[in-house]
């Protein structure tokens, strides 16, 4: 057993409950969500740049939930442990010591979402 977050059911588990956000405050989420799109439809960035530095605010906000959201559509974009890795090494640059250490955790997500 892993050491790190279960990236599966937390994200899962943050689904669950933002889906009774949804419910109860439509408008927000609705807001949110076409905020989302517009920000990682490809432009002069592919959305998979777009992801990446997401991620890479995830890390450097230590956030667990973004980075199992942000490492699983990156791997849906076929993402490469090389990409992942120059991006989380932009992070620690950045965010320094925690930063690494939410960098290890997105690469746990990386290998759990990977498998």
């Amino acid at each position: 057993m892993s050491e790190y977050l279960d990236y599966l059911a937390h994200t899962q588990g943050i689904s669950k409950q933002l889906a009774v956000l949804r419910n109860d405050q439509p408008e927000l989420m609705k807001g949110f969500n076409d905020m989302a799109k517009a920000a990682t439809k490809d432009g002069a960035l592919n959305r998979k740049t777009k992801e990446l530095i997401a991620l890479a605010l995830g890390v450097a906000a230590r956030c667990d939930g973004c980075i199992g959201f942000h490492v699983q559509a990156l791997v849906r974009l076929g993402v490469t442990k090389a990409e992942l890795e120059e991006a989380l090494g932009m992070a620690v640059y950045m965010g320094g010591g925690p930063s690494l250490m939410y960098a290890a955790n997105a690469l746990a997500a990386f290998e759990e979402f990977s498998a």
